[in-house]
């Protein structure tokens, strides 16, 4: 299996590369003078050189209350009550899902420092590469490409959650950092991914969990998506150019099996264009498992670790789906779980949760998206896979939808479809005229008696139905915050336990000891 190769060889760069430059105490003087003397890099060292760079992923995306958690626990699909076990941690998963979160929140503040964190790593190694101290003649422009595409990715995670954030390029430059608008680090992503595009690889197999041209144009073809949030102007017809651009290159495909895109073989799947590499022993950190699964469900997998039991699907959320949707059972763990051992049941998932602050250890379906293979330690070897193939349907579809082409994004919608209703195919084809519908979410203040009142629905988005169709097929993967965004509803519509609040939230505050350490940063608005 190539691919399995490319994957471990990756990770043992990412070994072999990280503590070069994951160490803050060394002299970065010294250390160049040691590379340039006695360190001469061939191509064959590039995957080592810049394997620093992606392991400081791992940490920003699925590290504890990282991006993941961002995106997810301040959304209407997933949520982290109080337990017996615990999970209050001093109220800071209810401020997350009531949006009630200060510029001390952690979340926020974590997900700033690590995408930072990673910035900085590009540009040290970018600067030994610019310098000489990495004497890289064949390859170097490649190189550099892929490093500016990878530092905008870091940029474009800040541009969407925290957007006016300071641009630093230099590492050398030891001035306090100014601000920038959010417009202009939107401008500069764009430039940045642009710039790369003719240098980066166009191929699929042997750029596996590395940022090649088609993770660039999808990342553009998601930025260009949400421009009209980032910049008041829309950007629909680039979002479909660059879409159209991945979809002819004919690099890559749908999986037959929607669960195949996250199992822990996840590395040979031919729908993922960007992920970020994990394994329990080379790679740690996708501990999704451990957050959601309640420590009695250890014997079912079994598992060589005990899980912690925390985080679970808003019942509002799953509501939605339709009864034979493939995705629901893909997605969530529900009902009665036996043990691998003896099949006695061990514990039982119920949808209801009846609130934030009281529930039992089986209140709540748990995410079971990240396929747990059995004898999982505490880090799976599933891989995280930010970037694929459905995003680009879906994204040109959106695109279209928006632009009166709704028949065209029908045929899309229907495509992604297709795999999650096999044993319906009827149900999988959605027209036009379906698209147009408002959201089946029910939206509405949800009690801690099941009760719904304030009672708001869904009628009411425009294409409130392709909203739902984005939360069926990108559930658990970091994407809601995002899209309830755009369709305008993170800050009007109520749902468990969760009323909007007054204020600008679709923006997370400048953490305040980075104000407080930097006086050219302002705070952003409503904070």
């Amino acid at each position: 299996m190539k691919n399995k190769h490319i994957k471990y060889a990756l990770l043992a760069a990412l070994l072999t590369g990280a503590p070069l430059y994951s160490c803050t105490d060394l002299d970065e003087e010294v250390y160049s003078e040691v590379l340039g003397s006695s360190y001469q890099p061939t191509e064959k060292d590039l995957p080592a050189i810049v394997a620093p760079v992606y392991a400081s992923l791992r940490a920003l995306m699925l590290g504890w209350q990282g991006y993941f958690d961002l995106q997810e626990e301040a959304a209407d699909a997933i949520i982290t009550p109080v337990r017996p076990n615990g999970w209050d941690d001093g109220g800071t998963y209810r401020r997350m899902h009531q949006h009630t979160w200060t510029a001390l929140q952690w979340q926020p503040e974590n997900a700033w420092r690590q995408a930072f964190a990673s910035i900085t790593t590009v540009n040290r190694v970018l600067s030994q590469i610019e310098s000489g101290d990495l004497p890289i003649t064949n390859g170097k422009d490649a190189t550099i490409a892929e490093l500016r595409a990878v530092r905008a990715f870091g940029y474009y995670l800040l541009l969407d959650n925290h957007g006016n954030v300071p641009i630093v390029t230099d590492f050398k430059d030891v001035t306090l950092p100014k601000q920038s608008t959010r417009k202009q680090v939107y401008d500069f992503v764009i430039k940045e991914l642009t710039e790369s595009l003719p240098n980066l690889s166009e191929n699929a197999t042997t750029t596996y969990g590395q940022m090649n041209k088609w993770g660039a144009k999808t990342l553009l073809a998601k930025i260009y998506l949400n421009a009209q949030v980032y910049t008041g102007t829309a950007e629909w017809a680039k979002a479909i150019q660059e879409a159209d651009d991945v979809i002819k290159s004919g690099k890559y495909v749908l999986d037959a099996n929607y669960s195949d895109v996250f199992t822990w073989t996840n590395f040979n799947s031919k729908e993922i264009i960007f992920s970020i590499p994990y394994d329990e022993i080379y790679g740690t950190g996708n501990q999704i498992h451990m957050k959601t699964l309640d420590p009695l469900s250890r014997s079912v997998y079994p598992m060589n670790a005990g899980p912690w039991g925390g985080n679970c699907a808003v019942p509002q959320f799953i509501d939605t789906y339709d009864a034979e949707d493939g995705r629901l059972a893909d997605t969530w763990i529900m009902g009665p779980q036996k043990s691998a051992a003896t099949g006695a049941v061990v514990i039982t998932y119920n949808k209801a949760v009846p609130g934030m602050d009281k529930t039992t250890v089986q209140d709540g379906y748990r995410i079971g998206k990240y396929k747990i293979k059995p004898n999982a330690t505490g880090s799976l070897d599933n891989d995280f896979p930010f970037l694929r193939y459905a995003d680009v349907l879906m994204i040109k579809a959106e695109a279209l939808l928006r632009t009166g082409k709704a028949a065209e994004a029908a045929e899309l919608v229907t495509q992604v479809r297709q795999r999650a209703f096999k044993g319906n195919p009827a149900k999988a084809t959605v027209t036009a005229a379906d698209l147009a519908k408002g959201s089946k979410y029910n939206y509405g203040y949800q009690a801690t008696d099941g009760s719904i009142t304030e009672r708001q629905g869904g009628d009411d988005i425009r294409f409130g139905r392709f909203l739902d169709e984005l939360g069926w097929e990108f559930a658990a993967e970091a994407h809601r915050r995002q899209d309830l965004i755009r369709f305008g509803v993170y800050e009007t519509k109520k749902w468990f336990n969760h009323r909007p609040q007054t204020g600008q939230r679709a923006l997370f505050p400048i953490p305040q000891n980075e104000i407080d350490k930097n006086p050219n940063l302002d705070q952003n608005p409503g904070y």
